[in-house]
């Protein structure tokens, strides 16, 4: 009997762990993770603005007080630089790999001058970088991802439609290009 009892336990808890399995891997098999769909939106190191409607990726905004702009990226040949000034009440920048897993996040509270200015490179370009650390970049805050590839996800506030002005273009100025250290 006590054999038995235990092949039910171990058959029940067997199931569970099989069930999580499918269903956390699920959107890889899928082609539906964020990832995929943000690589769908276009090209690479170029942000893309979101709108309330979902766009061919089925990308959209639920917030009507957020503006949003994505960025996909791949660092393996140079590092990726994130730029962007205005005068927002609010900004908040997050990373992602291409497993959509954070990396990274930080808003205008936390970045230096209110300004955001970020960047982004796997660990052998950042030790290139803070060994002769370019001019330029002396108020960057330099990011290190253990994969090459992934995803930048800038959000802006405006909490009244006066702000709308300023937080589109916040976005449609923010730059995510290749830094070449010229």
């Amino acid at each position: 009997m006590l054999k038995i009892l235990l092949a039910i336990v171990v058959g029940l808890v067997g199931a569970v762990l099989l069930h999580l399995i499918i269903i956390l891997s699920l959107p890889h098999f899928t082609g539906l993770d964020a990832y995929t769909r943000i690589l769908a939106r276009g090209d690479l190191n170029r942000f893309h603005l979101l709108s309330a409607k979902p766009d061919k990726a089925g990308l959209s905004v639920a917030d009507p007080f957020m503006h949003v702009a994505v960025c996909s990226f791949d660092v393996d040949a140079v590092p990726l630089r994130l730029q962007a000034r205005g005068s927002v009440p609010f900004w908040s920048l997050a990373i992602f790999d291409s497993a959509s897993n954070e990396i990274f996040s930080m808003n205008d509270r936390t970045s230096v001058g209110g300004g955001l200015d970020v960047v982004i490179a796997s660990p052998i370009q950042l030790t290139a970088l803070r060994k002769a650390l370019p001019e330029q970049l002396a108020q960057s805050i330099l990011v290190e991802v253990p994969r090459p590839d992934g995803y930048a996800v800038v959000r802006t506030l405006a909490p009244r439609r006066s702000f709308d002005q300023a937080a589109q273009a916040f976005l449609q100025e923010a730059s995510c290009q290749d830094f070449t250290g010229r």
